[in-house]
């Protein structure tokens, strides 16, 4: 661990373009080298080596200049798990122009800020019936817009068929210039947990950050069959199906899917023989469920873990039924990966890990000092050395932004968190949802943690509410499982309430409780406790 803290660098070439500096690369070093196993859940099964990827994104580029595509420009990419997401993107790159992942749930107004916001002018979407109405009725107020591509099945006369695109485009030649490192290649609306979506953008370098994702937290290897769980319209993706995976020389693996289904998964699998699963703790909640003896899951060696903390339960459980150790790991879609538990390291359930040496971690308290162990601080990002790879560019369009969350040399990830005697950082939650109630500072997901070991608990939310003597006092907004729905009532709360005093410090239990059928939701499924909190005021 200390060789690797202390001696971890990064090299970075000039003007270096993922495209033609890994996928090109590859093609001509291997060109048989496996690189992407795509199936759906229709049973549709696709294999593309280095020398395939090189050709066809070669050819959408080509598309894509045809278009009118070239450098800076921005181009929205609503493609699901399709394989024609990783045509895009990559011949996105080699053109020089900009890249912009989004949601398939997106709603024509969600459409029509993207596209002004960002100044969007073409759409590649997949071609379903309720995505491209959504598009079509967001044009009339999307003045930037110029083409709309659909990769089919639909593809309404008013917009460009993508597979004859690019399969009438000319041969490719590539632009003189394409790009600077400095240069913006990748955007990502944030989900917006508590106000409009941020644009966070990335430069060209971007994809040399996720090294350290793929090759020492994924734990990869040139004969790995790398899954991880995301959809292609969040910063997960690229994270885990894209670019530490084919710099690593790993193999992506891709199940394109409608409805998530924990046995399809398993199924998946053992069909493939995958080695490395990265999912969040939802989806390993759900898998333990499952009979997993009624699948063979010799061939998985290592699993991550990240997009929300970990519950210690969940961790516990999957390492009992299948002998692996849950290796977690934190970052933003601002940065790439941050904190981790790496290979090498024995893993302290429910917590992060320690910082990636790339990022000059520290935690800072309300007053502005750095946190000692065991106090509570903000996660920031030092700067003054260098800008770490990874971290973004700015918040586009928007510098008073970007100043209040990166100056003096600090980006302040908004995020709060404890360090343990080992350097072991755990998350306590978003600096907005930490409740002060009688001058505790109270992390909702340690609340939350306790009330999901309760039978009752399926889904909790845990905010501050108001409160005269102690200024704030715990909530907790409980969905309750089928079997304790015709129960909820004052004896349930008061059951409730008991489990989590014995689970954890007893100060922290919820004075009030509040069952309801749904929590709010951002449209890529992170709780909205502001929302919870705008409605107890």
């Amino acid at each position: 661990m200390q060789d690797f803290r202390e001696n971890l660098e990064i090299i970075v070439p000039e003007n270096f373009n993922f495209g033609y500096d890994v996928v090109d690369a590859w093609a001509q070093e291997a060109p048989e080298k496996r690189a992407l196993i795509w199936t759906n859940d229709h049973g549709v099964h696709r294999e593309f080596n280095f020398a395939e990827l090189k050709e066809a994104t070669d050819r959408t580029a080509s598309y894509f200049q045809s278009l009118g595509i070239g450098r800076g420009d921005k181009v929205m990419l609503i493609l699901k798990r399709r394989y024609e997401f990783w045509y895009s993107i990559i011949a996105l790159h080699k053109l020089g122009a900009i890249a912009i992942p989004a949601t398939h749930l997106l709603t024509k107004k969600d459409i029509v800020y993207r596209c002004n916001a960002a100044g969007i002018k073409v759409i590649v979407a997949a071609g379903e019936k309720v995505i491209l109405d959504h598009i079509t009725a967001a044009l009339p107020e999307s003045p930037t817009m110029e083409h709309v591509v659909s990769i089919g099945p639909e593809v309404p006369e008013t917009m460009e068929d993508f597979q004859a695109g690019i399969e009438n485009a000319a041969p490719f030649v590539r632009p003189a210039q394409v790009n600077t490192n400095d240069d913006i290649s990748l955007m990502y609306f944030t989900s917006g947990t508590t106000g409009e979506p941020k644009m966070v953008a990335h430069d060209f370098t971007y994809p040399l950050g996720h090294i350290v994702t793929g090759a020492f937290w994924h734990n990869l290897k040139p004969d790995s069959i790398h899954l991880t769980i995301a959809d292609t319209g969040w910063g997960k993706a690229v994270w885990g199906k894209l670019y530490g995976q084919w710099i690593a020389g790993a193999t992506v693996f891709v199940y394109d899917h409608e409805k998530f289904t924990p046995a399809d998964i398993l199924q998946k699998i053992h069909d493939y023989h995958i080695t490395s699963l990265c999912a969040p703790p939802t989806i390993f909640r759900f898998l333990i469920r499952e009979d997993l003896t009624k699948f063979d899951l010799s061939s998985l060696q290592y699993c991550t873990i990240a997009g929300e903390a970990l519950n210690p339960a969940v961790y516990d459980t999957f390492f009992r039924l299948t002998g692996i150790k849950l290796m977690e790991g934190f970052g933003q879609t601002e940065t790439a990966l941050t904190i981790a538990t790496f290979p090498w390291m024995e893993p302290k359930p429910g917590s992060m890990g320690v910082p990636n040496p790339q990022y000059d971690i520290d935690l800072l308290t309300p007053d502005g000092r750095s946190a000692e162990d065991g106090e509570q601080g903000q996660i920031v990002v030092r700067t003054r050395k260098r800008k770490p790879l990874g971290l973004f560019k700015e918040y586009y369009r928007d510098p008073q932004l970007t100043q209040e969350a990166w100056h003096d040399d600090v980006y302040y990830t908004g995020d709060v968190a404890w360090r343990d005697e080992d350097g072991y950082y755990w998350f306590v939650g978003r600096d907005d949802d930490v409740i002060k109630s009688s001058g505790y500072r109270i992390g909702p997901f340690e609340v939350e943690s306790a009330l999901m070991t309760h039978p009752a608990v399926v889904e909790c939310a845990i905010t501050g509410v108001p409160d005269e003597i102690r200024g704030q006092v715990v909530k907790a907004t409980i969905v309750l499982s089928k079997e304790y729905k015709d129960k909820a009532g004052e004896a349930l709360v008061k059951e409730i309430q008991d489990h989590v005093k014995r689970v954890t410090a007893p100060y922290k239990y919820p004075r009030v409780i509040e069952f309801v059928d749904e929590l709010p939701k951002t449209i890529s499924g992170k709780i909205r406790r502001v929302e919870i909190r705008q409605q107890d005021k």
